[in-house]
């Protein structure tokens, strides 16, 4: 009988093992991951062991572990069987014969020891194997809780005792709550920038578990003998709600106990820490690669080559999923291996490039020491450091090496040798600033003192770009400490500040926004007391108002906001900060939902006296979105801040996206543009008649030199990693450089000899845009790990060709004169790879689902361009698509996986969803979202095509679904099994083989050659003599020579009083008659000879002394086609708007608007439109009136409504 004894009350003196025996074990641990699904592949794995206890002193005990056993499972539940893993096993079992030693003191093992070769993926194991013997019993309670220490961390346990007075057993229950410890050991990656939204959370989870012990505890003379154990561990995971179909975790022991007096001799050992799961430094391999990584040397050279030809003339799509593996490779790459692999790729631009644009992803300080050296030699240029070093930083495993080692750069030449570069440098280490100080409390104000060094510099030699630079990296860093800095640069905190200029207070109060969630009672102190002080430029306060919100304000804190906005002199400041409590006020995401309940109240109160104001005031547009099923939403901003002009001096653009509970500021994109308001101050309002191009030049030449015309900027994931500023000088030096007197001396002129003699170029860049990792340990001592990846491979190929007739000798402005014929050919796509991994991950072995998405984006293209000026003569010729080109796609899967380095040749890798009759569940396209749970429709792929035969071409739509069961009721199954869509070129089916498609325009009084048909046409139908302004033929060419296609002519058709145009498209062919007629009396014909169906419009305007402005414009129509047939939405659409709606008989086929300017701000509309068909209104009028400058906010009139008898 195999036994284990054990004390099992705390308050005994006596150790639960006894150090004179020996405890043998057999032990069995399964883990499954999979849906639990009869028809679903599932992926397993089993290790069966037996194990020895070994006492050495009182507190000093010996594990030794025999007969491993190793089998995997992929495939059907209850129908497929496990397989042996002998090469696993071999390998597991040359470790765990390895003895370890462990403490064990009062009922906790406090240290375990091991030999230096033992893996940690072995040690990990161990703790799990271990963990069995913490168990604390009271037998004098029936329930309690405690917080232990476990291999899932320090975390509560609640116990259940039952007694079993006919056995004499106890069966002991415990729970253990890994979701709070108080000390996990879970560990994140890649999410420092995507902070949690706690209001999320309790709307659902993404990832719930669950552990539980079950001990049967039989009593003995020495104490309490564990006769049987048992341990259970679910995990729930869905990248969205879990409410149901999501993956799960298993791991079951079955514990049997015997004595046994064996001695066992350890050999030299180390510690490896207590019980808690431990990971190592650098984290186990990327989830979805399982690659041998010794000599990764010739390995990473072999795939940068390939990765390198494969992509020359398209993107590879086969070998995208390869960047991975290299990554992988050159994370395990050692200092010096970095440095011999820059040498082998320096010489080839090519393979340089792939090599600096992968190496930056090894994320600890070895690709800080490799670029250091690259800076300091010189031996790269400014544009490669400054991509190079952006990556890096922002992906780098933020330790207090790393950032001691990155401050290095901030001292560097190369680092300031340009503009660009510096800024890039400066704003990237604010970020890795930002990411060290999300895992570490208190963080020191030493790794943010070089910042608040430049700061203090920049204010003190009055230097507006450092200063700016210096606060948007502080902004980037949010630290604490800065705040004290920051104030030096805003009015009422510091004397002297209210002379700073604009920009930089602007960027000092922009500085405070993501500090809004680390101290935000400090900050709402501090822009509240900005944005009350009406002395203060108004584009300060409403920054202030904006950060103010970011720090989600009480209820208390929204009344003062409007009590002051009740008050407000300033429209701009009132119109922004309304707009702002206003798009809250409608959000439906998450971490806004007590916020927005603040603002309606607040819209309230506000409504009357700011709900009038227009755009031509400042305003903030926020749109959002939320789904509680799928925990995901979008949000999106725009701002738009004015002083007394109409060009904003700022604009900007941000989006969010949530999900799983967070919240990732996705993008976010501005403009700063003091200059260019300044450029066009006093014009662009009055609209004047005599803004031409020589006062916007000599404007121009008037501006300040110091000061940059406009500053543009983006946030990447809520950190601002690109600055520039656009100087006048800038923008005069391209301009130059295309003038028609630029010569030899021109970047252009080069460029253009250049193609003359023939030119490609090739850009090539792999990157990884996110990972992102969370690691949980089972209580079986393996790692249950959630990965997201998410690679690009971005290429462009190009050759050209020209010809130039004569060719420029001089200046560019010969090229007016000349025949210019160019051939160019290239290539230019996206391969974008998606996976999402659940399961076990270790350096030896992963056993999980893995969901696989790759998007494709394709343009190829060959064409001849023939050009001239002096003629106006255009013609491009273009070859049909003689095969089937794939412009885009979309595909993905969800695959049960299996992987163990020792054995590749055993890699499992098959879809979820099989492939066999009797178990796959379709779903047809048009029912994405059926009602009930038994509908089982089978795969249905389908193809839709639009051909152009006259051009040889089609374009096709092919679209695949393939789902599981429970849709409805089961977020995770709309992505769970096979999806394609693709957009593809082919030939048109039944067309006539066509040569090449040609197009061709010609401007000028000319008449082009080819259009006597058109112009006898015209002559017959128009009164006037037709002359042709422009001719645009779009030609099918064929063998024989003939013509198919359409062409367009715009016909000059001088009268009396004005010119008026007329445009007719007519299709091109031996029997067309098809035409389309219109001119700018808006008489809009199309069909046979224009005479099947047409449309007129004509406008009015009327500006008399007596009378308002206004404008008149009807609408009459003839014959046409159903799709136009639109006019019965117009009622229930101008009701939901708020319009006024009466009964008048008005005339058939025709509609009337009538805009008459009521005040200088505000106009007022009459619709006027006839019986609608299928409607109990008649005819309807309809008043609204808005603010002149667009505000689309309708304020209705009066509501009368009648109805007509049918």
């Amino acid at each position: 009988m195999l036994r284990l004894y054990l004390c099992l009350l705390v308050a005994l003196a006596d150790p639960f093992l006894n150090s004179k025996k020996t405890y043998e074990y057999k032990y069995e641990g399964l883990v499954r991951v999979g849906r639990e699904l009869p028809d679903l592949i599932e992926s397993a794995l089993k290790l069966r062991c037996t194990f020895k206890i070994i006492g050495e002193s009182p507190q000093t005990f010996v594990l030794q572990i025999s007969n491993v056993d190793v089998e995997d499972f992929n495939g059907l539940p209850r129908k497929s069987v496990f397989s042996p893993s002998q090469k696993l096993t071999k390998r597991l079992s040359a470790e765990f014969s390895q003895p370890v030693v462990f403490e064990f003191s009062k009922g906790q093992i406090t240290d375990i020891r091991t030999a230096p070769g033992v893996s940690n993926t072995v040690v990990n194991i161990v703790r799990g194997i271990l963990g069995f013997l913490q168990v604390t019993v009271k037998t004098t309670q029936r329930f309690y809780e405690l917080v232990e220490l476990g291999i899932h961390g320090v975390c509560q346990s609640s116990y259940t005792v039952e007694e079993d007075n006919n056995a004499k057993e106890l069966k002991v229950t415990q729970m253990v709550d890994i979701t709070n410890c108080q000390q996990p050991a879970a560990l994140y990656r890649g999410m420092a920038l995507a902070p949690e939204d706690k209001f999320s959370k309790q709307r659902g989870e993404s990832v719930v578990s669950t552990v539980k012990h079950t001990y049967t505890v039989k009593s003995t003379a020495d104490g309490g003998l564990i006769t049987k154990a048992f341990a259970q561990e679910r995990q729930y995971f869905s990248p969205f709600n879990v409410k149901g179909g999501n993956s799960r975790m298993l791991a079951l022991y079955l514990l049997k106990v015997s004595d046994t007096t064996d001695k066992i001799v350890t050999g030299q050992v180390q510690s490896r820490g207590n019980l808690m799961y431990r990971t190592e430094k650098v984290f186990n391999p990327i989830p979805v690669v399982m690659i041998n990584l010794n000599e990764p040397v010739p390995k990473i050279l072999d795939l940068i080559k390939r990765l390198a030809q494969a992509n020359i003339y398209q993107v590879d799509s086969s070998s995208s999923t390869e960047v991975l593996n290299l990554i992988q490779l050159l994370r395990v790459a050692t200092r010096d291996n970095l440095d011999q692999l820059w040498k082998q790729v320096l010489g080839n631009d090519e393979h340089r490039r792939g090599f600096l644009d992968l190496v930056v992803e090894v994320t600890d300080e070895r690709i800080l020491k490799f670029l250091e050296t690259r800076f300091k030699a010189a031996d790269i240029t400014a544009n490669e450091a400054g991509q190079a070093l952006v990556v890096a930083f922002n992906h780098l495993s933020a330790e207090p090496v790393s950032v001691a080692l990155a401050q290095e750069f901030l001292s560097i030449p190369l680092s300031k040798s340009q503009p660009l570069l510096w800024n890039t440098v400066v704003l990237a280490y604010g970020s890795l600033v930002y990411r060290y100080c999300v895992y570490t409390d208190p963080c020191p104000v030493t790794v943010v003192q070089p910042l608040l060094d430049m700061a203090t510099s920049g204010l003190s030699k009055n230097s507006e770009e450092d200063m700016i630079l210096a606060l948007k990296a502080l902004g980037n860093a949010a630290h604490p400490s800065s705040i004290k800095t920051l104030l030096k640069f805003l009015p009422g905190y510091t004397s002297g500040a209210e002379k700073l200029p604009t920009r930089v207070q602007s960027a000092a109060v922009l500085a405070f926004r993501l500090l809004a969630s680390r101290d935000p009672h400090n900050v709402q102190d501090i822009v509240l007391n900005l944005f009350v002080q009406r002395t203060l430029p108004a584009e300060i306060r409403m920054l202030a108002c904006m950060v103010l919100l970011e720090t989600k304000p009480s209820i208390a804190l929204i009344s003062v906001i409007s009590e002051v906005l009740l008050e407000e002199t300033d429209l701009q400041v009132a119109s922004f900060s309304y707009s702002l409590l206003k798009g809250i006020a409608k959000s439906r995401t998450p971490d806004n939902q007590h916020l927005s309940t603040a603002c309606n109240i607040a819209m309230k109160i506000l409504n009357p006296k700011l709900g009038h104001l227009s755009y031509r005031y400042s305003k903030n547009m926020h749109f959002d979105w939320f789904h509680d099923d799928f925990l995901f939403g979008t949000s999106a901003d725009i701002y738009m801040l004015k002083n007394e002009s109409l060009i904003p001096t700022k604009l900007m653009l941000k989006g969010k996206i949530h999900f799983i509970g967070r919240i990732l500021q996705f993008l976010e994109l501005g403009v700063h543009a003091d200059g260019i308001k300044e450029l066009f101050a006093g014009k662009i309002p009055q609209l004047k008649k005599d803004l031409g191009i020589t006062d916007f030049l000599s404007d121009w030449q008037n501006l300040p030199k110091d000061r940059p015309l406009l500053t543009a900027y983006a946030r990447v994931f809520g950190q601002e990693a690109f600055l520039m500023d656009v100087s006048g000088d800038s923008i005069q030096s391209i301009i130059k450089s295309f003038s028609a007197s630029a010569g030899k001396e021109s970047m252009v002129w080069q460029k253009i000899q250049d193609v003359q003699k023939g030119t490609s170029w090739h850009w090539t860049k792999p990157h990884l845009v996110y990972e992102a990792r969370f690691i949980q340990p089972a209580c079986l001592g393996l790692p249950v790990e959630i990965s997201k990846y998410y690679s690009i491979v971005n290429a462009v190929t190009m050759k050209a060709k020209a010809e130039i007739n004569p060719p420029p000798k001089e200046h560019l402005g010969e090229l007016l004169s000349s025949d210019i014929s160019l051939h160019t050919d290239g290539f230019a796509g996206v391969t974008k790879d998606h996976f999402v991994f659940h399961g076990i991950n270790t350096d030896l072995f992963q056993c999980g689902v893995e969901l696989k998405s790759k998007i494709i984006s394709a343009l190829p293209w060959a064409f001849d361009l023939k050009i001239n000026i002096k003629e106006h003569k255009y013609e491009m010729n273009l070859t049909p698509s003689k095969t089937v080109t794939e412009l885009f796609s979309v595909n993905s899967d969800v695959f049960a996986v299996l992987r163990n380095i020792e054995d590749p040749s055993l890699f499992k890798i098959t879809p979820m969803m099989p492939e066999t009759a009797d178990s796959q569940q379709g779903l047809p396209l048009a029912r994405i979202l059926p009602t009930s749970r038994n509908d089982q429709p089978s795969l249905q792929t389908k193809q839709q095509c639009a051909d152009a035969k006259i051009y040889g071409t089609a374009v096709c739509i092919e679209a695949e679904a393939k789902r599981a069961h429970y849709l409805h009721e089961y977020p995770l199954y709309y992505f769970l099994g096979r999806t394609r869509f693709s957009y593809q070129l082919e030939p048109a089916k039944g067309a006539k083989p066509i040569e090449k498609i040609q197009i061709q325009v010609t401007a000028g009084r000319k008449h082009p050659p080819g259009v006597s048909e058109i112009m006898n046409f015209t002559h017959r139908n128009l009164d006037a003599t037709p002359e042709p302004v422009v001719t645009v033929k779009a030609l099918g060419l064929s063998l024989p020579a003939k013509l198919l296609g359409y062409e367009g002519v715009a016909f000059n058709l001088p009268t009396a009083q004005r010119d008026n145009i007329e445009m007719i498209v007519s299709e091109v062919g031996e029997e067309a008659n098809w035409k389309i007629c219109a001119n700018v009396k808006a008489h809009l014909r199309w069909g046979a000879e224009c005479q099947t169906y047409d449309v007129s419009m004509r406008v009015s305007a009327a500006c008399q002394p007596e009378s308002k402005p206004s404008i008149h414009t009807k609408i009459n129509w003839g014959a046409l086609p159903s799709v136009f047939i639109m006019i019965e939405y117009v009622p229930g659409i101008s009701y939901i708007m708020g319009f006024y709606q009466k009964y008048e008989k008005n005339q058939e086929r025709q509609a009337a608007v009538t805009v008459v300017a009521s005040s200088p701000e505000t106009f007022d509309m009459r619709v006027k439109i006839p019986e609608v068909v299928f409607s109990l209104m008649s005819d309807y009028v309809i008043w609204f009136s808005c603010s002149l400058y667009g505000n689309f906010e309708l304020r209705p009139l009066g509501v009368a409504m009648g109805n007509a008898s049918s």
